[in-house]
C-alpha cells in the first residue's frame, strides 16, 4: 500500500480523568491516533509512523486496520514499552496536576493496579537518562510511505523532527506540516528551530508553546508568528485552545482569527492533534491556508464531544459539512 497521507508520532495507552462520567482506564490513545482520526474525518488512505512495544494490545492495532489505516509503518519492538499516558481534568476542561495516586483519592474513585508506579515522562526521562525509545526512527519508514503526498509529524524530540523532516523531503513528499514539542520552544532553542521550519508548509504550535519561544521578548501574538515564519515556513497556525486558531500566511502577510466551533465538549484529549490532522487534509484539498485551518477546527470540535481518538467517525454523516460551511461566515481576517 502506498497511502496518500503518513501520520508520525506516538500511540499510547491512555488513562483519563474527564470532569464528568467514569474514567476511562487503558484505551489506546496518542498524538498519532488523535490526528489520524482528524484525518479521517475528510481523507482515508492514511499510513501511521509510530512504534510500540511487544505488550501492546494486538487488538488495538487490529481495529486500526478496520478504519481503513496501514499500520505497516509501526514497528513493534522485541521489548516491552511504558506506554502509559495520564491526564487528568477540572470542571473547565483543564489540565490539573498531581499524582495519579492524587487525583484518584480526590475523586474517591479506586486506583488502578495497572497504573501503580506510574512517573510523568519528564521524571521517567530524568530517572533513566536514556533517549526516549518510542518515536519512531527514519530506517523504520516503510519505502512506499517515502512517496506520500502528505506527511504530518506530531510533538517529538527535536533530533528525530530533524531526521524525519530530511528523510521525507527527499521522497515525494509536497505538503508538510509540524506540531512542536513543547521542550523544543523555549528561547535557547529559537536559533536552532530553522532548520526544522525551512521548507515546512505548516508550522502548527500551541499559543502557550509560541509564547514560551518568545519569552521576555514580546506579547503580540502576530509579531511571534511573524518572526518564525521567517524561517521558511509557509504558513503559521496558533492553536488556541477554546479560544480557535490565529492563521498567519507567511508570503501574503494576510491574518485571520478562527473561533472554535460552539462544541459541547466531553473530553478534549487530543483536540490539538485532531486540528492538525484536520488541516493536512484541508491543505491537501484547497491548498489554501485558512481553508485548512477550517477543516481542522471542525475535526476538533468533532473530537472535543467524546472520547476517543476516533470518535470523530461516530457523528451523523454530514454533519462535519454542515460545521464547515457555518464556520466560515465566523472568520475575522485582522
Amino acid at each position: 500500500m502506498e497511502p496518500s497521507f503518513v501520520i508520525a508520532g506516538a500511540i499510547t495507552r491512555e488513562y483519563i480523568l474527564p470532569p464528568f462520567g467514569k474514567p476511562l482506564l487503558d484505551v489506546a490513545g496518542g498524538s498519532a491516533l488523535y490526528a489520524s482520526g482528524g484525518l479521517i474525518v475528510w481523507e482515508s488512505d492514511i499510513g501511521l509512523l509510530a512504534r510500540v512495544g511487544e505488550d501492546y494490545p494486538r487488538p488495538w492495532l487490529k481495529q486500526l486496520e478496520t478504519y481503513g489505516i496501514d499500520i505497516s509503518g509501526i514497528e513493534i519492538l522485541q521489548k516491552g514499552l511504558d506506554l502509559r499516558a495520564f491526564y487528568a481534568y477540572n470542571e473547565k476542561f483543564e489540565l490539573t496536576h498531581g499524582t495519579p495516586v492524587s487525583q484518584f483519592a480526590r475523586r474517591a474513585l479506586t486506583f488502578p493496579k495497572s497504573l501503580l508506579g506510574y512517573q510523568v515522562p519528564s521524571e521517567r526521562q530524568k530517572e533513566t537518562k536514556k533517549a526516549n525509545p518510542t518515536p519512531p526512527i527514519i530506517m523504520e519508514i516503510p519505502a512506499e510511505y517515502r512517496q506520500a503526498r502528505a506527511v504530518h509529524l506530531c510533538p517529538m524530540d527535536f533530533a528525530i523532527h530533524n531526521q524525519l523532516i530530511t528523510a521525507f523531503k527527499a521522497g515525494s513528499v509536497t505538503t508538510l506540516t509540524l506540531d512542536p514539542s513543547p521542550a523544543s520552544m523555549t528561547r535557547t532553542n529559537y536559533k536552532d528551530l530553522r532548520f526544522l521550519l525551512t521548507g515546512l508548509t505548516a508550522f502548527l504550535p500551541s499559543e502557550e508553546e509560541l509564547r514560551g519561544l518568545f519569552w521576555g521578548e514580546t506579547h503580540d501574538l502576530w509579531e511571534m508568528a511573524a518572526a518564525v515564519g521567517e524561517y521558511g515556513c509557509e504558513v503559521v497556525v496558533v492553536k488556541r485552545g477554546g479560544q480557535g486558531q490565529a492563521v498567519f500566511d507567511v508570503k501574503g502577510r494576510h491574518k485571520w482569527e478562527v473561533p472554535a466551533y460552539p462544541a459541547r465538549p466531553a473530553d478534549t484529549t487530543g483536540a490539538g492533534d485532531a486540528f492538525c490532522g484536520g488541516y493536512l487534509a484541508g491543505f491537501k484539498k484547497t491548498y489554501d491556508p485558512l481553508q485548512a485551518a477550517l477543516y481542522g477546527n471542525v475535526s476538533a470540535s468533532l473530537k472535543v464531544e467524546g472520547s476517543g481518538a476516533f470518535y470523530p467517525l461516530e457523528v451523523l454523516p454530514g454533519l462535519a459539512e454542515a460545521r464547515l460551511s457555518a464556520l466560515k461566515d465566523l472568520v475575522r481576517m485582522v
